[in-house]
């Protein structure tokens, strides 16, 4: 009796690429055109060739030429296999009378907008992927804080409005001029941004924390004086009332 051929073996460079998989690849053309390995309109070629890719044949040239992990150069894989793909979430953080995070692996949309009002947000950009090079961020702090943690090799510019408030960066990092952009916007009344340069592998940061004291430090002695001028406000207004009626009566 006849047995039925065993299906040819499919090729792995022929199978279909997932979402992930293109999610890595694009990670690994950010972290090198953070090096410089890429200009910017190479990244944005590759990166437009990454995400019409369908099978792993189409990503491998992508990155042939790229150094594996390590910083030596390796055979190009189709992924990273040690770094899981980013979470997408909502670019909408509101913490009202609460805090809100992210941080971990997530990716960064083009436009996230940040809101506290009485309340705090922690955001790590350390392993999170960009969207695209320069991004945006547009916060609103009223009587909140957001705390801010970058990798080294990202320029952060601040165009933040601040009223009694304020936005602690760090100092500056030697990047190229096709470094990833961080461009925090919005306004801060009686809150503040504090934010902060730590590698990926940092969990603390003698520095940072002492930063993080004097930040609060700031935010306590800002309350106090916003109380003590709405006290002298409240004051010189029931005075004038009182004048008021004095002369009414005096009529």
């Amino acid at each position: 009796m006849d047995l039925p051929d065993k299906p040819a073996a499919v090729d792995p460079e022929l199978m279909r690429a997932s979402d992930a998989d293109r999610d890595r690849i694009a990670d690994q053309l950010r972290e090198a055109l953070a090096e410089g390995r890429l200009t910017a309109e190479e990244h944005a070629e590759r990166l437009d060739t990454v995400y019409q890719a369908k099978t792993y044949a189409e990503l491998a040239p992508v990155v042939a030429d790229l150094p594996g992990a390590g910083g030596t150069p390796a055979a190009p894989r189709m992924a990273r296999d040690d770094l899981p793909a980013p979470s997408a979430g909502s670019p909408n953080l509101v913490a009202i009378l609460s805090g809100a995070e992210r941080k971990g692996r997530w990716l960064v949309e083009p436009h996230t907008n940040v809101v506290t009002v009485l309340g705090g947000v922690e955001l790590d950009l350390r392993q999170a992927v960009l969207a695209q090079r320069e991004v945006t961020i547009n916060i609103t702090a009223v009587l909140g804080g957001v705390s801010i943690t970058i990798p080294p090799g990202v320029r952060v510019l601040n165009s933040v409005t601040s009223v009694m408030g304020g936005c602690s960066l760090p100092s500056d990092d030697t990047v190229g001029p096709d470094a990833p952009v961080i461009r925090l916007t919005g306004m801060t009344l009686l809150g503040g941004i504090d934010v902060k340069r730590l590698s990926a592998d940092s969990t603390t940061d003698t520095a940072a924390v002492a930063g993080g004291r004097d930040f609060h430090a700031r935010q306590r002695s800002l309350h106090r004086e916003f109380r003590d001028k709405q006290r002298a406000v409240h004051r010189e207004f029931r005075d004038q009332q009182r004048e008021l009626r004095r002369q009414r009566r005096a009529r």
